[in-house]
């Protein structure tokens, strides 16, 4: 269905949008690479704002938002950060990006284009990755933004299946999706966190 119209990179880009407006709670698996550091672990959102990673590797590393504070835990290092965050402010595009929020500062702040074409094309040919998707590079209209340049693969079921960030100072961050399941009524519970001792 994604990819049976041809339709203009802003158009998609606006699908895209419309299919996360109508995600009420989003579970994934993801996958974080900076350089030669990889994460992963299983991201949960539920709207209008919380959001929790629990990750694997590292092994009992949390990220925590319940809609007022953000908690980070890393046990390797012992150390928990917290902070409240005012209802006014938001969460940067780059931790919000499977959101429909993230989704609209995006469009509002990146100029929007195919990669390649409108048509799927594997997700990384070159590592044997064939799953098919379409590909959009969005470039910075502002140099505020977190990301330069932005390169988003959407699956065949209008997700984000891969969102590479290309920063000001060209670190590339890469974040894999994958076992996506939206609308499971996740509860408000999933992210409360009592800090360890």
């Amino acid at each position: 269905m994604w990819a049976q119209e041809i339709l203009t990179a802003a158009d998609y880009f606006g699908r895209i949008s419309k299919n996360y407006s109508e995600i009420t709670d989003y579970q994934a698996d993801v996958v974080i690479k900076r350089g030669g550091t990889e994460m992963t672990g299983t991201l949960f959102h539920k709207e209008p704002d919380r959001l929790r990673i629990n990750f694997s590797d590292p092994e009992e590393q949390v990220i925590v938002f319940d809609g007022s504070r953000l908690v980070i835990y890393i046990p390797k290092l012992r150390v928990v950060m917290s902070q409240n965050v005012n209802k006014g402010d938001q969460l940067s595009a780059g931790a919000s990006i499977a959101t429909h929020e993230g989704l609209v500062l995006l469009r509002r702040n990146y100029s929007v284009a195919y990669l390649e074409s409108p048509n799927p094309v594997p997700l990384d040919r070159e590592a044997g990755e064939n799953e098919p998707v379409v590909k959009l590079k969005l470039v910075w209209r502002s140099t505020q933004e977190g990301f330069r340049q932005i390169e988003m693969s959407v699956n065949s079921d209008g997700y984000i299946r891969r969102f590479i960030g290309i920063t000001p100072e060209n670190d590339v961050i890469q974040f894999d999706f994958t076992n996506i399941i939206v609308n499971q009524n996740i509860p408000d519970t999933r992210f409360n966190y009592t800090l360890p001792s």
